[in-house]
């Protein structure tokens, strides 16, 4: 299978004529720093000013397993790695809204800031008829991240070189206050080899769009 190239307003063209028809429920890819977060919210932005209330943003990132259990069981260097995400509660997530028979669906958001995540912060309506997932595993074609890709009605890939990456993830990191010695173990210590995961090992997408 081979990406086609898209930018984002094809990406919301797209999607705003594929929920013509029923709930359309798109995954976006990428690795850390290669501005997915970024491109899910501004495609909502435009899909929600053409028409109001008609996408919302579900994060992957509020699926952090919590440092309560991370800690004791040693991956609390590695947060934010494929085996930190509770993939199960996802997969429920993403089914309750495909089903689409609750008035809403509470989906709990990562707060960088205090690194945490917090239940329940998004309320997403039955009425919403675009749903645009967004997270670095979301391709991921090793169990259980490959569960999810039959839940997904568009799939895309944000593709950046990891030169462009390791710049912004430095920039990201400065702006936290972190040391030089913390960045440089966030990015090869955690971040890179976890993009150089997503780059080899998720499905192809549908749709590709280029950044950096």
């Amino acid at each position: 299978m081979t990406s086609d190239m898209i930018d984002a307003t094809g990406l919301a063209d797209l999607l705003a004529t594929r929920a013509r028809t029923g709930r359309v429920i798109a995954a976006i890819a990428g690795a850390p720093g290669s501005g997915k977060s970024t491109l899910a919210e501004a495609l909502v932005e435009t899909l929600n000013a053409r028409q109001p209330g008609c996408a919302a943003v579900l994060p992957m990132d509020g699926f952090h397993y919590d440092d309560l259990y991370l800690a004791p069981a040693g991956l609390r260097p590695r947060k934010g790695a494929p085996e930190t995400f509770d993939v199960g509660g996802l997969a429920h997530v993403l089914k309750r809204l495909r089903v689409r028979d609750e008035a809403f669906v509470a989906v709990p958001v990562f707060d960088r800031s205090l690194e945490i995540a917090r239940a329940g912060a998004r309320l997403i309506p039955a009425e919403v008829p675009i749903i645009v997932a967004e997270g670095n595993y979301l391709l991921l074609s090793r169990s259980p991240w490959s569960d999810l890709r039959p839940l997904f009605d568009v799939t895309v890939m944000v593709d950046v070189p990891e030169a462009v990456l390791r710049e912004r993830l430095t920039a990201r990191w400065q702006g936290y206050g972190l040391s030089e010695e913390e960045i440089a173990w966030k990015l090869d210590g955690n971040d890179l080899p976890n993009g150089r995961v997503i780059r080899e090992e998720s499905a192809p997408a549908e749709y590709r769009i280029l950044s950096g």
